[in-house]
């Protein structure tokens, strides 16, 4: 099903495969709305995210005011830095819908580190669990919990239409 441009939807712009599958299984949740969210192909870098975005899909955003993107990158454990790095590359008008989201080091890591080993699928469909409400205990882990901000501020812009139910 195609997504509705003039319609409130968000892209998702993963760093790699790992990023992917994750996102696929945040997409599984069976309170999300699965027509209104795109997990594009991976970029192959989180500088390959950035220009991806840059070149593809931050002109298009500023015609079409009800996308929102997610830059789903690995922090390789420099968040501060990358994350800042990476919101100077957003134009202005830009940075209210787009999110940079990640794992501190990198999903696999994640998962090596989570006690029941779970597929990187499985890790995304937990991350969605709770999202609406903001009460997943998956998100306050040592490899996530820097995304703290970025989950505010996107909970805002897209609880309404990407978790509709709630």
């Amino acid at each position: 099903m195609r997504i509705n441009k003039y319609r409130p939807h968000i892209f998702v712009l993963p760093e790699d495969d790992a990023n992917r599958q994750i996102a696929v299984g945040f997409c599984l949740n069976l309170n999300l709305n699965d027509r209104v969210i795109r997990i594009l192909p991976p970029a192959g870098g989180w500088e390959y995210v950035v220009d991806k975005f840059m070149q593809d899909y931050a002109s298009e955003m500023q015609n079409l005011r009800e996308r929102r993107m997610v830059l789903l990158i690995d922090f390789d454990r420099q968040s501060e830095r990358r994350l800042s790095y990476v919101q100077e590359q957003i134009p202005p008008d830009l940075i209210e819908r787009v999110f940079v989201l990640g794992v501190l080091s990198e999903p696999e890591d994640l998962k090596r580190n989570i006690k029941s080993k779970i597929s990187l699928e499985k890790i995304g469909e937990n991350l969605a669990q709770g999202c609406p409400e903001n009460t997943n205990e998956l998100w306050n882990h040592d490899l996530l919990i820097h995304n703290r901000n970025e989950l505010e501020r996107m909970s805002i812009s897209v609880r309404s239409f990407l978790f509709p139910s709630n």
